[in-house]
């Protein structure tokens, strides 16, 4: 899953890079609302972490969430910040925020909040996901069982099925699904998918992601 930061702090947001990088998301970073703003209409990111004071003014993250929501936008937004009053978090939420964290702030919360939302959007309260073959994904840890077997996943293995999974019925053209885990790489081509695609099925049989010739992939059809 692809991830947009808009954060000025470099120091956080290479932590949150770096962190949410080893929990395989993708992540590309903003120091300002107005690269945010840029981004965010280009890319169909999974989430928006948005620092609230950023070199716009004090209150430039709750001006770009609510231009985003008036632009149509319905990805969700997570505040990061430093302010921390009711009347901060009353105005971050009736701008179009969905979730408030406060600096400081420990990661393996950020992380949990970050899952949660992810879940809640694609329409998913639970941390496990039913698969098609009898696999279940845990989107916590971020693996995949059967029958109590724990199938051998790359990170990105992982993300595109992830990806396939929590978007039930649709499908995904190749440049689509480039673009969504291969956040800013260049040079990636469309063939990369299906030997992606071809390993997963090698891995987990062929009933978990579907062909739509000419199209691209979904998720397979329950059994």
């Amino acid at each position: 899953m692809r991830l947009l930061i808009v954060e000025d702090d470099p120091h956080i947001a290479e932590l949150l890079r770096d962190g949410l990088g080893e929990e395989g998301y993708e992540c590309d970073h903003a120091a300002s609302a107005h690269e945010g703003a840029e981004l965010a209409r280009l890319f169909p990111y999974s989430l928006l972490i948005l620092d609230v004071m950023l070199p716009e003014g004090i209150d430039a993250g709750y001006v770009l969430s609510r231009q985003l929501r008036e632009g149509g936008l319905n990805t969700p937004i997570l505040y990061l910040t430093a302010r921390g009053t009711v009347e901060d978090r009353v105005e971050g939420l009736e701008a179009g925020g969905d979730d408030y964290l406060l600096k400081p702030f420990a990661f393996k919360e950020l992380r949990a909040r970050v899952r949660a939302l992810l879940r809640r959007a694609s329409g998913n309260a639970q941390n496990t996901l039913p698969l098609p073959g009898g696999w279940v994904m845990d989107l916590g840890g971020r693996e995949l069982y059967r029958a109590g077997v724990r199938a051998d996943l790359t990170r990105r293995e992982f993300g595109l099925l992830e990806l396939l999974a929590l978007n039930g019925n649709r499908a995904f053209t190749r440049d689509e699904i480039i673009d969504r885990l291969w956040s800013g790489e260049t040079g990636v081509e469309p063939k990369v998918i299906d030997v992606y695609v071809s390993t997963l099925r090698r891995k987990t049989g062929d009933g978990l992601i579907e062909t739509l010739r000419g199209v691209g992939y979904r998720l397979g059809r329950a059994d």
